[in-house]
């Protein structure tokens, strides 16, 4: 829900500095933007102690695979191969000219997918934290208390 909060607050940056007056006027323009804003907000709190706020909610941490904080590439890497998550089906959708609920099938087919090669991991990290060298871990109330 933050995030939302973050995407309006960029998207009403964008549209008042540039005077956008119709939503298909600069939208490719506007879709970067929101690109490296998610990007930032993501690098940001995945460098600066390994948790968005939301990590925090659900107490997990993201840590190198070595354990260790993740350096500002890794996370710049790992943002972008999450990606992974929607661009193939997107992408497969937008070639295949789909209509309909095709449109959405084929986007979500890759979403189960993806999501499935956690299931193929010994360890359970989805693919984009492996080949980004990341992982995932729980944090316990007595980890909270402690700043890495």
């Amino acid at each position: 829900m933050l995030l939302f909060g973050v995407v309006f607050i960029a998207g009403w940056l964008f549209s008042t500095l540039l005077q956008q007056r119709h939503a298909l006027t600069l939208r490719s323009g506007l879709q970067y933007w929101l690109f490296l804003v998610v990007g930032v907000y993501f690098v940001w709190f995945w460098t600066h102690g390994g948790q968005t706020l939301a990590m925090k909610t659900w107490r997990i941490r993201l840590v190198s695979a070595q354990g260790l904080r993740v350096s500002l590439l890794v996370a710049i890497a790992r943002y972008f191969l999450s990606w992974m998550w929607f661009l193939p089906g997107l992408m497969l959708a937008w070639g295949a000219h789909a209509k309909g609920w095709w449109l959405a099938t084929i986007p979500m087919i890759n979403v189960v997918m993806w999501g499935a090669t956690a299931f193929l991991d010994p360890d359970r990290q989805f693919l984009h934290d492996r080949l980004a060298r990341t992982r995932l871990i729980r944090v316990t109330a007595k980890d909270e208390k402690t700043v890495r």
